[in-house]
């Protein structure tokens, strides 16, 4: 049986409260994935089982509590840890939508004012800092670039030949 490709959809921040609640940092749209099948990774530790027993909003936090985890102790144990959910469990999306770690790995081309187009490297990292979509774009020399996916620098994703295609504002690489 091959192994099933777990996806992080969050991880815990801190315990909250005294019966076992956690605060969670949470990347996904609806709870609904809280629902199903679930996991924890904790460090370099393998992904363990784990099912939520309750959770609610609390402000624009979520906090979450699992089963088997009744008191702050063991909550606080869980602190960092990731929250993954199996990709096949992933709701299905609409025409011209992608999930983030499809484009992962995906080869980045710069498309010149001229129309030219230069590799750039490889998407390796997407990060939202203030709600900006951030990528880190690895070079064939293995420098880092960051890259602000705004949607008016994103000219074009293609999946099937695994490229995204963007033009970023002049002189954004000679930074």
């Amino acid at each position: 049986m091959a192994a099933q490709t777990l996806l992080p959809i969050g991880f815990i921040t801190k315990a909250h409260g005294i019966r076992g609640e956690v605060s969670v940092e949470y990347h996904a749209d609806s709870p609904r994935l809280l629902q199903g099948e679930l996991y924890l990774r904790a460090g370099s530790a393998p992904p363990a089982r784990q099912k939520v027993a309750s959770w609610r909003r609390d402000n624009a936090r979520l906090l979450l509590r699992f089963e088997g985890i009744a008191d702050r102790t063991a909550a606080e144990r869980l602190r960092g840890a990731e929250i993954l959910v199996p990709a096949d469990a992933l709701p299905e999306l609409d025409d011209g939508e992608v999930y983030l770690h499809a484009l992962l790995g995906l080869s980045v081309i710069e498309v010149k004012e001229d129309g030219s187009e230069s590799p750039v490297g490889s998407l390796e990292n997407i990060n939202s800092p203030a709600g900006q979509e951030l990528w880190t774009i690895r070079t064939p020399a293995g420098e880092e670039k960051l890259f602000p996916a705004v949607p008016e620098f994103v000219r074009d994703i293609d999946l099937d030949r695994g490229e995204v295609r963007i033009t970023p504002p002049p002189g954004l690489f000679d930074l």
